[in-house]
């Protein structure tokens, strides 16, 4: 169970980065606030987790980052036509 935990929080961690980069980079200030709320808890999972890990632990701790960050790339280009983008946008 620690292992699929370490796996889900390091999947969303570097999900929620790229994704925060974008929102960042395209003036998405309401969704770049509230993305940082999940990388704030996301790192709170894995600053409690993974001091313990060991073996098939850090396996899976390794495996979330490369998904998560291929799964923002996929998510802001296939996805960012999506009226919860765009309504968010403040300014420009």
């Amino acid at each position: 169970m620690t292992a699929l935990a370490l796996f889900a929080s390091t999947l969303v961690l570097v999900f929620t980065l790229g994704m925060q980069s974008q929102f960042v980079n395209n003036g998405h200030y309401l969704l770049a606030f509230c993305n940082s709320l999940a990388i704030g808890a996301s790192n709170l999972v894995l600053y409690r987790l993974a001091p313990d890990a060991a073996g098939i632990e850090i396996a899976a701790y390794l495996a979330g980052g490369p998904i998560g960050i291929v799964l923002a790339i996929w998510v802001y280009r296939f996805k960012r036509r999506a009226p919860l983008v765009q309504r968010f946008k403040v300014g420009g």
